[in-house]
Order: structure tokens, then sequence, then C-alpha cells
């Protein structure tokens, strides 16, 4: 018999439903409410050939209905280490002044997983977003709110396969 309670291959993805899982451990996340999140979700996917690391969605409720969060899973210590634009929060495994440890709800490859899903689910090869260029992303995106939306597509080019996110942290 098989106990295992997790994706083979990806010890932090759970078999069923969903897990919180402390950030820091397997992974950081970047935390970005609304469209905000959804246009970098988008854009990162087009800028990586679709293929631009786990990436969560969430509906949450609230006093006035439902809205929806999305969660970039990138290396971990990797968001210490940049400005992030407003509107993002960043999750870390790192304690230290007023920080407190953070909990992060990943769902399973299939099955229910309600409140949570996959937007990009996670790759055997547990590649995760790459940092840098997510911050790229969510900052064009930002100032693009002052031009009329967040939608606007980043102003830099980046070539396919250059750059991917990594499992072992590099290249944040």
């Amino acid at each position: 018999m098989n106990f295992e309670n997790h994706a083979p291959g990806l010890p932090w993805v759970p078999l069923h439903g969903y897990q919180l899982r402390l950030a820091g451990i397997y992974f950081d996340a970047v935390r970005v409410g609304g469209e905000y999140g959804r246009n970098a979700a988008v854009q990162l996917g087009r800028l990586t050939g679709g293929e631009p690391g786990p990436i969560i969605f969430e509906r949450e409720l609230d006093g006035g209905g439902e809205r929806a969060v999305t969660y970039f899973l990138v290396p971990p210590q990797s968001t210490g280490r940049r400005r992030w634009p407003a509107g993002v929060e960043r999750l870390s495994g790192t304690v230290g002044c007023g920080d407190r440890r953070q909990f992060v709800g990943v769902p399973a490859l299939s099955g229910p997983t309600w409140p949570l899903r996959w937007h990009c689910p996670p790759t055997p090869d547990g590649r995760l977003v790459h940092g840098p260029l997510l911050h790229a992303v969510l900052c064009a995106l930002a100032q693009g709110a002052g031009e009329g939306g967040r939608d606007e597509p980043p102003p830099f080019a980046w070539r396919q396969g250059e750059g991917r996110g990594y499992a072992d942290g590099g290249g944040s």
C-alpha cells in the first residue's frame, strides 16, 4: 500500500483537496488581488510560452461579495530582495522585525479544491515562477495603472527560454 499524501515528486502538493504550506520552505509566494493579479498571470504566460511556473487562483469572500486573489510561487527567500509595487504582498518564511509565519493554501492537482485552483499547475521538475520576471511584469502593470489600467503589456522584451524559474532558488 502507498500512504503518500502528496503528488509524486512534489511533496508540497497534496493528493486531495488543499493544504496549508509554510512559506519559505518549498517556495515563497507573491499575493496579488483582483484583476491586477489575473493580468500579471496572463502576461507571465505570454512571456514564457505558456509555462510561467505555479500560479494559484483563490476566490475570497468579503463583506461585499467575492474577489479573486492570485498567488505566484517563487523560489524560497527570494521575495525580500525587491521593492514590490503597491497592492502586492510577499509571503515568506523569513521571520524578523514584525514578520510572522505565513502560510499559503496549495490545491491538489485534480478533484475538488474550492476556493483554490491552479491557473498554471506545477511541473514535475519543480520549476517555480521566475522572481525577477514577475517583479518586472508587476511593476510594468502598476505603471500602466496610471495610464488607463493594469492591463498594458510590460514595456520590455524577454526571450522565451531565458531565465526560467528554478527549483534550487537560482535566477531570482
